[in-house]
């Protein structure tokens, strides 16, 4: 993996911890049982469950940049139940990806209680609104079927959270709010005492396969006898899912620390954060400091490089001010209020927004789990769990679910996939996908 194709720019969640020293580069030959690549939270967590239960093997997490350099560093904050692409329409499928994803802010909650930095977690609950009377009809008799299955969903009729030209919202009072970066930053210490080895700066450049397994990274080489590929949005600058990922650039931005007087004025409820309806979702979400979270809500807060680049090139403005625009619809009363920070976040979407987990290789040892597709904080977090499990050849727990050993639909290659994805959300207003 590249140097120059990995992201440097702040997020306002970073901006609320202490600042990194990034631990030490590999230098040399080392041998390990599992090579994590990827120290953000789906390879912190896969870390976290693999040391706990085998404390004697040797763990090695590798991480290209600085711990929660990606995604887990620039999110939205929400943890959230669900998966992206299920709409499950039988009560025993809605059950248990329920039951999965509440397990995965579970993990969460657990491993915020561990991290030595405040990660501001908090279970809360979070809102998904609807801004149509149609669209807010149908979410309120899926709701109440959820409710009906023993999911714990509630509807609530008009205007949510302050936000203007909304109909209604669903909430779900199990969801909840983390600032990722503290949680993946404040267990680095934990995993170390633990006997795991965290190489910060040191990009993997190849991976050859075998029964153990070659990872070269600039100044020395891990040998494996397995590796977790926990990488997201940049696997396939490894060579794997190339035709399964497409990295898209998602914009955001946050205001400076409102005081609760404000927060009180907008009308914000007592939940964390809220995304909308809208193909092009936006969302918000308050952080622990009081910022104000915000992205999406348009095709400019959205972007593709040609090629599947996984860092966004270019200037970001135009990007920004139409999620600054979209922000200042849904609150009007920021008016005034000054926007602190603007950063550019990368999401591995999938073409149906299904994630996928699980083991290839011709040897079996390459273990995975990416394509959140936007919804992924408390899926990274099971991750941990699962591949844990699958490397201990125990996959029964997750059995039936749709991530498991799920095959990526295939994404045409460029030069379609960028001329497609350019026509496509310029002519419909909405990303590719296939249903």
């Amino acid at each position: 993996m590249r140097p120059d194709l990995l992201d440097d720019n702040p997020s306002a969640w970073l901006a609320e911890l202490p600042p990194h020293e990034p631990g030490p580069a590999l230098r040399g030959d080392v041998a390990a049982d599992v090579a994590v690549v990827g120290g953000g939270l789906t390879g912190i967590s896969t870390a976290w469950h693999l040391s706990e239960r085998f404390p004697e093997r040797r763990i090695v997490v590798l991480e290209a940049r600085s711990l929660a350099n990606g995604a887990s560093g620039r999110n939205g904050g929400q943890v959230l139940n669900g998966i992206a692409g299920i709409e499950p329409d039988e009560p025993e499928l809605a059950r248990r990806v329920h039951a999965a994803t509440r397990m995965g802010i579970d993990v969460v909650e657990d491993l915020a209680a561990r991290s030595r930095l405040p990660t501001g977690f908090v279970r809360s609950g979070c809102l998904e609104v609807y801004t149509s009377d149609r669209g807010a009809e149908a979410a309120q008799a899926h709701a109440e079927r959820s409710a009906s299955w023993g999911i714990p969903v509630e509807w609530r009729s008009g205007a949510v959270s302050g936000l203007r030209g909304v109909r209604g919202a669903v909430v779900d009072p199990t969801a909840a709010r983390v600032n990722a970066a503290a949680l993946v930053r404040g267990l680095a210490p934990v995993l170390r005492e633990r006997g795991v080895v965290i190489h910060e700066e040191t990009p993997v450049l190849r991976i050859e396969e075998g029964a153990t397994i070659a990872l070269a990274t600039p100044h020395g080489t891990v040998r494996a006898r397995a590796v977790v590929l926990a990488t997201n949005a940049y696997t396939p600058l490894l060579g794997y899912f190339r035709s399964g990922i497409l990295p898209i650039h998602s914009h955001v931005v946050a205001t400076e620390p409102l005081p609760d007087a404000l927060w009180s004025a907008l009308g914000w409820s007592a939940e964390s954060g809220f995304h909308d309806d809208l193909d092009r979702l936006a969302y918000g979400c308050r952080t622990p400091a009081g910022r104000l979270v915000f992205g999406g809500g348009s095709n400019a807060a959205y972007a593709y490089r040609f090629g599947g680049v996984p860092v966004f090139a270019g200037s970001s403005e135009a990007g920004s001010a139409a999620v600054e625009r979209r922000l200042r619809e849904y609150l009007p009363g920021l008016e005034g209020v000054r926007i602190a920070h603007r950063w550019t976040g990368t999401l591995a979407i999938t073409f149906d927004r299904v994630c996928a987990m699980g083991v290839t290789g011709a040897s079996r040892n390459v273990f995975y789990a990416l394509g959140y597709s936007g919804h992924g904080l408390a899926l990274a977090a099971l991750a941990g769990r699962v591949l844990r499990d699958l490397y201990s050849d125990d996959p029964e727990p997750w059995r039936g679910l749709p991530f498991l050993q799920r095959r990526l639909p295939r994404i045409p290659p460029e030069p379609l996939r960028w001329l497609g994805y350019q026509v496509y959300t310029r002519l419909t207003g909405r990303s590719p996908r296939r249903r």
